[in-house]
């Protein structure tokens, strides 16, 4: 990544207005589901504590390393992934479009 702070920078600034009360835990296995299509483990988990220090949580370092364990796996439902990318898109997250498609596989 060429510039890890700018792009940090930009996904907290997309995370926040999304989620402009925090991320519910109803939405963190979806959320790190798409964060992963473009940022690796170290990425995501750096994302995470610098989220954790802008909204003064208690959550320590292995609390985070232990949700994003067990959140990669899980599959989060398609309606799951499209809500959470609707919300990302209204912070302006810039989604691939099929993030947000239908799939043929909800009924």
């Amino acid at each position: 990544m060429a510039d890890p702070n700018g792009l940090f920078e930009r996904i907290l600034q997309w995370l926040r207005a999304g989620y402009p009360d925090g991320v519910p835990q109803h939405d963190y296995v979806a959320l790190l589901g798409i964060l992963r299509r473009s940022l690796t483990t170290a990425e995501v988990e750096q994302l995470a504590y610098q989220l954790r220090a802008s909204n003064g949580s208690t959550d320590t370092d292995e609390q985070i390393r232990d949700l994003i364990r067990r959140t990669a796996l899980e599959e989060p439902s398609a309606h799951d992934v499209r809500r959470v990318a609707s919300r990302l898109a209204q912070g302006g997250w810039p989604l691939d479009a099929s993030v947000a498609a239908p799939t043929s596989q909800e009924g």
